[in-house]
């Protein structure tokens, strides 16, 4: 049942980017076992254009998307959240929040595409380089039983996979 399957909220400042892609790589991936969510401490208020092209290049449908507070999960009418993962750049001096509450947390810091000046094409490379290393970390959280895993395994796991190549 959708109610019972474990909730990950991927996080960053402006939810526009990086968690949006975490978002939908989540969703798209995780096969039904996970229910996949978003949001940001100080949100943009919409997607980075870059990362509704990378999605749309994907075949991922980019309406349901959009740049929304962590306050919309701290309520008491929010879904669960079992595990929330924040993919700022620690080694960029960005500011991460920190998610309060009872979930499994995880770092997974990447450099944010959304900082990448220039034509389309050079955004659309950084965004892509993103999605890849993105996708590196969610294959290998996929790759475990995640479910059913003590909260301290759970812990470790994610903390080395916030630890892979690209780690900002």
């Amino acid at each position: 049942m959708p109610d019972q399957l474990p909730g990950v909220l991927v996080l960053c400042t402006g939810n526009s980017a990086r968690s949006i892609l975490g978002e939908a790589m989540l969703a798209q991936r995780g096969g039904g076992r996970l229910r996949a969510y978003s949001a940001g401490s100080q949100p943009k208020g919409v997607p980075h254009p870059g990362a509704l092209r990378l999605l749309a290049r994907r075949g991922i449908d980019t309406a349901p998307f959009r740049s929304k507070s962590w306050n919309a999960f701290t309520g008491p009418d929010a879904p669960r959240i079992d595990i929330a993962i924040t993919v700022c750049g620690n080694a960029a001096q960005e500011a991460c929040p920190v998610f309060m509450g009872a979930p499994i947390k995880g770092h997974w810091g990447l450099p944010d595409p959304a900082d990448v000046t220039g034509s389309e094409a050079e955004v659309d490379a950084a965004f892509e380089a993103t999605w890849q290393a993105l996708e590196q970390r969610v294959e290998a959280l996929l790759s475990f039983r995640f479910e059913d895993m003590p909260p301290r395994e759970l812990a470790d796991i994610l903390a080395r996979i916030g630890r892979m190549d690209g780690a900002a």
